[in-house]
């Protein structure tokens, strides 16, 4: 009883409100390379990009991790990526910050690569406590991206943080042997601090105000995170896009969705300056500056 009592305020304290009105839960089929290789398949048809010009797979995951084999070569094999070089990351929910930073690092490294695929698959259902509040808001997904250089158009990757903090490790965890998530009551005033010094060092740096900001596209935490860090950088409330409501949160996986889905709805254009933070266990955060 006392330890139900102690989850439950620690629920309050991190999750408040549940807000998310439909989420997705694997089934057996859904592997997280299943699910990988059909989100990296899809990028790459949108970009116009066969399988065999892809240099380089990063596949972003913590919710299913094991020692050896990695899983990114059996996602370059479904998607008959012959050429890539494929590996894993995790950095937790900042996955998908820390495969692209990667990846554009590469690209730049070797003079005969051009193209990558960040790709980011996660069963975050699996890390969740069956019955807790904390199962209501995650959900399961994949998402993906293509990075490619020499592009005459001033369009892409602008700028990338990430940081590490090992004295915030504790704030969230999954530990053995039951492998769910726990959290500290402190970890959305955590969460706030980490997205907000990322996107104002970010915007300082690059010369940029929030005004000049087209969209705002943060990984979803949760419902007291998001409001603290729009009020904290004072972004209007229609430039602040996630998909929070209606999948949940979906890990590594909720920036590249995002931007799947809202620009294949219209909603985000070409040439658009998109902010994106992140937080993760770890403790790392950071974000990535890039123009659509």
């Amino acid at each position: 009883d006392v330890e139900e009592c102690a989850g439950n305020q620690v629920d309050e304290a991190v999750i408040g409100t549940v807000e998310v009105v439909s989420r997705h839960v694997h089934d057996e089929t859904e592997t997280i390379d299943a699910m990988a290789a059909q989100a990296a398949g899809d990028a790459l048809r949108q970009a116009d990009v066969g399988p065999g010009d892809v240099d380089l797979l990063v596949l972003g995951n913590w919710s299913e991790r094991q020692f050896i084999p990695e899983i990114a070569p059996q996602v370059a094999l479904r998607l008959g990526a012959v050429n890539a070089l494929a590996f894993d990351v995790c950095g937790a929910c900042t996955g998908f910050v820390h495969g692209t930073q990667i990846a554009a690092s590469l690209l730049s490294a070797h003079h005969d690569w051009d193209t990558a695929v960040v790709v980011c698959s996660e069963h975050f259902s699996s890390r969740v406590r069956p019955g807790s509040k904390g199962e209501l808001i995650v959900g399961d997904a994949a998402g993906a991206v293509v990075l490619r250089k020499g592009l005459d158009e001033p369009r892409g990757l602008i700028d990338s943080l990430l940081i590490s903090d090992g004295e915030s490790a504790g704030a969230t965890g999954v530990l053995p042997p039951r492998g769910w998530i726990k959290s500290r009551p402190d970890l959305v005033g955590l969460g706030i601090k980490s997205h907000v010094e990322t996107c104002r060092t970010l915007l300082e740096r690059n010369g940029l105000t929030t005004d000049d900001i087209d969209w705002f596209v943060p990984h979803p935490g949760t419902t007291p995170m998001h409001e603290g860090v729009r009020d904290a950088l004072g972004i209007a409330p229609e430039k602040f896009v996630t998909n929070f409501t209606v999948r949940a949160n979906t890990g590594s996986a909720s920036i590249p969705i995002v931007l799947s889905e809202y620009r294949d709805n219209g909603t985000f254009s070409p040439g658009d300056l998109v902010l994106a933070s992140a937080v993760g266990s770890g403790w790392y955060y950071g974000g990535l500056l890039v123009r659509l």
